[in-house]
């Protein structure tokens, strides 16, 4: 009969973790949208100090979501692997916040830097909890940033150092956390 209680405990801790990382996907998507949306409306108009700030808020969303994701992932979750990514992202937070003086360039780079770094730590993060469900899109989307990190290093060097890849790079990464909290509908359900 434990055996029994055990593995519906399991079932039970799984299913919550599922829906836990489902809402915490939905919300990463709607900020990744609604972050775009400001960066390519809001940006034009606003002094560099604004623009900053919007770009800073980026990584700061990430911390915060990394240490949600920490705290609902469980024993069971890649609880080391989220640390790290709270520790890249507080630390590109601060660099991009530093490379503002120096211009669009260096905010490309660090940028470039962090996507690089993140992607990696998402990619392991994603191959932890294959079993979990609904995670494809979260490895394409870790691979996916390793490469757009090269391209905003390299665009940084270049004559047309613009946020406007940054955009599409949120707005992709917002549709990857889509699909997956879509996918992750299967897993509670049961299916």
């Amino acid at each position: 009969m434990s055996i029994d209680a055990t593995g519906t405990d399991t079932v039970a801790a799984h299913r919550s973790s599922a829906k836990g990382l489902r809402d915490l996907y939905y919300a990463r998507f709607g900020f990744a949208i609604v972050w775009a949306g400001l960066i390519t409306l809001a940006a034009p108009a606003l002094p560099a100090v604004g623009v900053a700030a919007l770009v800073v808020i980026y990584p700061l969303f990430d911390v915060a979501a990394a240490v949600i994701d920490y705290r609902t992932s469980g024993a069971e979750g890649p609880r080391g692997a989220l640390y790290i990514n709270m520790v890249l992202s507080l630390l590109a937070a601060t660099g991009l916040a530093a490379a503002f003086t120096s211009g669009i360039p260096d905010v490309l780079r660090v940028w470039g830097i962090w996507a690089i770094t993140a992607g990696i730590v998402q990619l392991v993060v994603a191959i932890l909890r294959y079993r979990l469900g609904g995670q494809w899109a979260m490895i394409l989307s870790g691979g996916i940033s390793v490469l757009a990190g090269g391209s905003f290093i390299l665009q940084a060097g270049g004559p047309d150092a613009s946020l406007s890849k940054v955009v599409g790079y949120a707005t992709l990464g917002g549709i990857f956390f889509l699909i997956s909290a879509i996918r992750l509908h299967h897993v509670i359900k049961g299916q």
